[in-house]
């Protein structure tokens, strides 16, 4: 079985230190850590780490030997443009749309993340994924980390 490439936007490292996303987003990890997932991560979640509490740096820092970083390339932020133009965020949230934009483009299967606004939203991933087709990428499944752990009692 193809191991799954998943990005995690900030909120998922965020989601250690939070007693409401704490299990699942620990889970998720130690099933990164175990080889279930391919873990991407981005320099806008570099980024954005920078005004998050050290905790939460120091824990990013330990899963990036476990990650791969995409870069911001053009057709990255062309199809986060195709996002704002489609006015499935607005520019205010332009970073969300990048997450997602730099998912597809590096090729990650999905996306998990505890943004229940700008990403993980019923309306706004079929807008996504349409923009996706438009722009001529792969669809990609947006999720919670809470709906992609693997648990103990679950065959696969």
């Amino acid at each position: 079985m193809k191991t799954i490439r998943v990005y995690a936007d900030t909120s998922v490292y965020g989601g250690v230190h939070d007693d409401e996303f704490r299990q699942s987003s620990l889970t998720f990890f130690a099933q990164v850590e175990a080889g279930q997932f391919v873990l991407v991560t981005s320099a806008v979640v570099q980024d954005e780490m920078v005004a998050a509490p050290l905790a939460v740096r120091r824990f990013f820092d330990e899963m990036l030997g476990f990650a791969e970083v995409a870069d911001i390339t053009r057709s990255a932020l062309d199809l986060r443009d195709a996002y704002l133009q489609a006015g499935i965020v607005t520019p205010r949230y332009s970073d969300d749309a990048l997450h997602v934009a730099l998912a597809t483009v590096s090729g990650c299967t999905l996306i998990v993340s505890w943004n229940f606004q700008h990403i993980v939203h019923f309306r706004k991933i079929p807008l996504y994924n349409a923009m996706n087709t438009l722009q001529g990428y792969q669809q990609i499944a947006i999720f919670s980390p809470q709906e992609v752990i693997q648990y103990e009692d679950e065959e696969v």
